[in-house]
């Protein structure tokens, strides 16, 4: 018999957490090889762009963990829209990556957001999901680095 909840519990979490990477890590040859080493761990990797004014124009926001860099938030004020500072802010973190020894670049982004600039950018679409959220489209794009 169990007893099933529903609480959110932190300390629970981490030992999920933690016991979930052990049986991964037993599992894995590549995951067994990675632990203990730097590209085990995640290192934030952050871009930031200042206008005249000092005042934030766009950023990116992600983390390299192994050989790849995920790009979490990538955004730009609507004022600086259209000027390639998208562009510079990825080709940034995507050098910065490269120098960490990342050989590709994940990201995930809505129908109504950035599918076609990261198309331009050479990320390829490498799964759909429909109504996620519902009524909204979220796709995975891939890019080799290397």
């Amino acid at each position: 018999m169990f007893r099933l909840e529903t609480e959110v519990d932190k300390a629970r979490r981490d030992l999920l957490h933690r016991r979930l990477r052990d049986t991964n890590t037993a599992a894995s040859a590549v995951l067994r090889a990675l632990r203990g080493t730097p590209a085990a761990r995640e290192s934030p990797l952050h871009v930031w762009a200042s206008d005249a004014n000092g005042e934030l124009a766009g950023g990116l926001v992600g983390h390299t963990w192994t050989a790849w860099l995920h790009v979490t938030y990538l955004w730009v004020d609507d004022r600086h829209r259209g000027a390639g500072l998208g562009s510079s802010l990825l080709a940034e973190a995507e050098r910065v990556a490269a120098g960490r020894g990342c050989t590709a670049s994940r990201v995930e982004t809505w129908d109504f957001q950035a599918p076609d600039f990261y198309r331009r950018q050479g990320y390829e679409v490498v799964c759909v999901i429909p109504d996620y959220p519902p009524g909204i489209t979220e796709y995975t794009l891939t890019k080799q680095l290397r």
